[in-house]
């Protein structure tokens, strides 16, 4: 059954991807979220859904913390950090983004898992989650049963944002350590008008 097939390949991946994340990229991480004033998350499309579902745990850990492009979003500023989430990390509004908030004096966090994209190289700390994104397809065939790429069952981005989702969830169980912080803190904080 293909959905046992993709399954495996998702969990798999995820798997192998954030056990293989830098120890010292995520230290430097926590540090540079934990020593700001306020913290500013973008990502386009799913990778979007994935940077809002980190600023609500954020917010939870009772951080200052926005989302780029909402209504009610203030200035950025030298005191702030802009984590930009983005897997090829060459989505031009993005790109263009972080380039603004350099400009101001911003620390940019870039999560992706290409170091050597735009972003990344515009980055002050870059957090590499490898894994298939949408911009990455072989189109020959012959091409790629010869180098022996198959294609993959998870569509897109997949494997990027699944494991980008689960990377900051267990950033968050690492933060609430470093931060002295139990779930009750977190609930305390959590939205009443549901």
């Amino acid at each position: 059954m293909i959905y046992h097939d993709a399954l495996s390949e998702i969990l798999e991946n995820v798997s192998k991807t954030t056990k293989n994340v830098n120890p010292k990229q995520l230290s430097e991480m926590t540090n540079m979220i934990e020593n700001v004033e306020s913290v500013f998350v973008m990502g386009l499309g799913r990778s979007g859904l994935v940077a809002k579902a980190f600023a609500m745990r954020l917010m939870h850990l009772g951080l200052n913390v926005y989302v780029v492009g909402e209504t009610v979003t203030p200035a950025i500023t030298d005191k702030d950090c802009l984590i930009a989430i983005s897997g090829s990390g060459e989505t031009s509004y993005i790109v263009s983004t972080i380039g603004i908030a350099k400009n101001i004096g911003s620390k940019i966090m870039a999560i992706t898992s290409y170091s050597d994209s735009t972003l990344a190289k515009n980055a002050d700390l870059i957090v590499e989650l490898p894994g298939r994104t949408k911009i990455e397809s072989e189109n020959s065939y012959i091409r790629r049963q010869i180098s022996g790429q198959h294609q993959t069952l998870s569509p897109l981005g997949t494997l990027f944002e699944v494991s980008a989702l689960i990377f900051l969830d267990a950033t968050i169980a690492q933060m609430m350590h470093d931060l002295g912080q139990t779930e009750k803190d977190l609930k305390a904080r959590h939205t009443i008008l549901e």
